[in-house]
């Protein structure tokens, strides 16, 4: 096989190393399909919302909305699709990091020390969901975010699942693409520890913008501590579970308590 061949090998087997160019190409497709996109749209729909005739606060940002309002059987499934295909990135990045730069071990996907991942996701998750709650609450009262609304899917029998679903899609595509892969990728092109780790924070705020300034400060902060840990652990599990958890809470609970009690901000 030729070095100019598809699929260049050196003399041990192992793949040849990208040149600096190929990965920052790279790079920028994979942003491209998945969170830079995001932060496109987030940053046009949040240039809506200022625009628009009413206050921010009064605005609502909607997070898994019915797909098929009044065909249960048809809304589910294009959940499910949604969720699916919402996992792509995670798969095109183990993917790439398996040809070039050790796969999803690489990151820290897989199970060598899933006991302690496990245990340092759920205090994360206690600690970051709190404090993230707080600040959302700050934020809304301030006039900074929209009204979030978790959940505005029917109350049907697969309301629940799904919802706990799109948690774990959140999580796991998150930390995969924007702590794991793009901090390891930015280490390759010689980027510094800290100049990497706040593109990837104000990458996390970006996508959220959609809820407002808040959203997008307090998705900093959670990505400047999030990116931080995967720098000095090189393990992403601990931050899919945690961030997997804190959705899951705010999601079922918000279905759970909207309405109920007083201090949950609700559409009007």
């Amino acid at each position: 096989m030729t070095r100019a061949s598809a699929g260049a090998r050196q003399a041990d087997g192992s793949a040849e190393p990208l040149s600096h160019r190929s990965l920052r190409n790279e790079v920028l497709i994979v942003l491209g399909v998945s969170f830079g996109a995001s932060g496109l749209f987030a940053l046009i729909r949040y240039l809506g919302v200022l625009t628009a005739q009413q206050s921010v606060r009064s605005q609502v940002a909607k997070l898994n909305s019915s797909a098929a309002p009044g065909r249960p059987w048809l809304d589910l499934a294009l959940q499910a699709a949604s969720i699916a295909t919402a996992v792509v990135p995670v798969f095109l990045v183990v993917h790439l990091l398996g040809r070039h730069g050790g796969g999803a071990g690489a990151i820290g996907l897989d199970r060598r020390r899933a006991r302690a991942d496990v245990g340092w996701g759920a205090a994360l998750a206690a600690a970051v969901g709190g404090t993230g709650l707080a600040f959302y609450l700050a934020a809304w009262h301030s006039g900074a975010n929209l009204t979030v609304a978790p959940s505005n899917l029917p109350d049907v029998w697969w309301r629940i699942p799904v919802l706990i679903a799109s948690a774990a899609e959140n999580g796991l595509a998150e930390e995969v693409v924007v702590a794991g892969y793009l901090l390891v990728r930015l280490r390759e092109l010689g980027w510094g520890a800290n100049r990497a780790l706040l593109a990837s924070a104000l990458l996390r705020g970006s996508y959220h913008l959609y809820q407002g300034l808040g959203g997008f400060a307090g998705n900093v902060a959670m990505g400047l501590l999030f990116g931080r840990i995967f720098q000095r652990t090189g393990r992403v599990l601990p931050l899919v579970i945690a961030h997997t958890l804190i959705d899951a809470v705010a999601f079922v609970g918000y279905v759970t308590l909207a309405g109920k009690v007083s201090w949950i901000p609700v559409p009007r």
